[in-house]
């Protein structure tokens, strides 16, 4: 039965006190179980459980694309942020902690539980969009635009430093955890970033228990750097991702070898390769397979390659600190002594005016920045000036979400509006989704397939045409599809 979300329907918490017939109080306890970002669209994963007089948030992501979005984004969040209990969080992506600090801000003083490795990325995360909102804010008052053409300003650097005050105890991979009585949460490697988590939630006590896992965003196996998924063995609902759900990825191989054609094709006609670039885990694969393709001799020796993201170099370094999250040939690599993201041409930028000095250079450079859907960051200020060059290339390597400049790119615009200037699209456009960090439809269905006991699946994080086609092919479960806000009793 599903109800829109009102606490009337809750049970007092005298209800719950200790029953002589503990397994009659397991069938009847309730479970509600809501969307409230994530929901039939790509980004702004988060999703709560309401059990007992717990309220535990899964998630609290930014939704990304266009201005629509960003007013969503400072919109209610459908739930009452001081009521949350446990925040558990399953990677640092930004459309997955992005909106953490505006959770701390309209009155969150709950537990933020995740594992090391994504505690640490979500630190560089929400300091970062916190200073870029800061800048895209100067940047119109600098311009004497009305303040309302731009993208509301949802928190500052303070609200983003009061987000990490909130975060706690951290999670192992395959190590319940207890969060509160009665409650275990589990985190399995979802070999999507490095420290990514799907997250078995159990409710109630050991024999007697209700289960549901959150899948997260499910890595894509034929990647390298990172260990493969591995899903746990059991659970009664399933809410997982569909971002893919509807096409297979080419093989990796393929990929590799586009990837490098499009460089040298590129260097051949003169001109540079802009790759707009996730700063976590996408950066750090690309430097790696860079490194590969100069020791394979696919690349010049000498190639110039820009990695012009603070976020991303940060980034990097963390990726160095947990070598125990890689797959067995990159921990090698480090066990050696060698640096599997380093090459002899490699430049760190840092400094805005490092970066605006590259733009200077007409041919023979690859440009690494963010944002990967170019919704922002310094990867605008790069296809401003390589876009209407016909000698140049923009290599995309990732998913870009509906209303994203990115996406506008990629869908063959004639032209994009940067920085308030119409900006012709002249230069060769690539769109490589072998390198994508999410699993594709026939890996979501063997990721699926390896939970038993499910019954139930909740399809989130993907665009409504991909989750029908996954839906159709998840047989013999009943399959929800849920709107924005959308509550189910359980």
């Amino acid at each position: 039965m599903r109800r829109a979300a009102d606490r009337s329907l809750l049970p007092d918490k005298d209800a719950l006190a200790p029953d002589k017939d503990a397994s009659a109080k397991a069938t009847e306890e309730f479970v509600r179980l809501s969307f409230h970002g994530a929901a039939r669209g790509v980004t702004g994963s988060c999703h709560m459980v309401e059990w007992r007089d717990r309220r535990i948030l899964v998630d609290c992501g930014l939704l990304q694309g266009g201005r629509e979005l960003a007013e969503e984004n400072a919109a209610p969040f459908g739930f009452d942020a001081e009521k949350i209990d446990y925040l558990l969080l399953t990677h640092a992506h930004l459309d997955h902690c992005g909106r953490l600090p505006l959770l701390v801000k309209r009155g969150f003083r709950g537990e933020v539980i995740t594992t090391a490795a994504s505690r640490e990325l979500a630190r560089l995360v929400m300091l970062d969009a916190a200073h870029l909102q800061a800048e895209e804010a100067s940047r119109h008052e600098h311009q004497r635009r009305n303040p309302a053409a731009g993208a509301p300003r949802l928190y500052d650097v303070a609200d983003a430093v009061r987000g990490l005050d909130r975060f706690g105890r951290v999670a192992e991979y395959g190590r319940p955890l207890a969060v509160a009585p009665g409650l275990r949460a589990t985190f399995c490697d979802a070999g999507h970033i490095l420290g990514s988590a799907s997250i078995l939630l159990e409710l109630g006590e050991p024999g007697q228990s209700r289960s549901i896992l959150f899948s997260g965003d499910i890595g894509n196996d034929g990647r390298p750097l990172l260990r493969p998924p591995t899903p746990p063995d059991r659970a009664d609902i399933i809410v997982m991702e569909s971002t893919y759900g509807d096409r297979r990825h080419r093989p990796f191989s393929e990929s590799l070898d586009e990837l490098h054609r499009s460089i040298t094709d590129a260097f051949a006609r003169g001109g540079n390769v802009i790759i707009p670039t996730f700063a976590l885990e996408r950066a750090q694969e690309i430097l790696y397979v860079l490194n590969r393709g100069v020791a394979a001799k696919r690349l010049p020796a000498a190639v110039q390659v820009f990695l012009d993201s603070p976020l991303a170099i940060s980034a990097t370094e963390i990726f160095a600190q947990h070598a125990e999250c890689f797959d067995t040939p990159t921990r090698q690599l480090f066990s050696a002594g060698e640096d599997p993201f380093g090459l002899p041409g490699l430049h760190l930028v840092r400094d805005a005016m490092d970066s605006r000095a590259i733009n200077r250079i007409a041919g023979g450079a690859i440009i690494m920045a963010g944002s990967g859907m170019a919704t922002g960051g310094r990867v605008r200020h790069h296809l401003r000036h390589n876009l209407p060059r016909r000698q140049s290339a923009i290599v995309f390597v990732g998913f870009a979400a509906k209303g994203t400049l990115a996406r506008r790119i990629i869908d063959g615009a004639p032209s994009v509006r940067i920085f308030g200037e119409e900006i012709p699209v002249r230069a060769q456009i690539h769109t490589i989704n072998g390198f994508s960090a999410h699993a594709d439809q026939g890996e979501l269905l063997a990721w699926h397939a390896r939970v038993k006991g499910c019954t139930r699946t909740f399809l989130v994080h993907g665009e409504e045409p991909a989750m029908r086609q996954l839906a159709n092919r998840l047989v013999g479960q009943r399959v929800e599809m849920p709107k924005l806000h959308e509550s189910f009793d359980l």
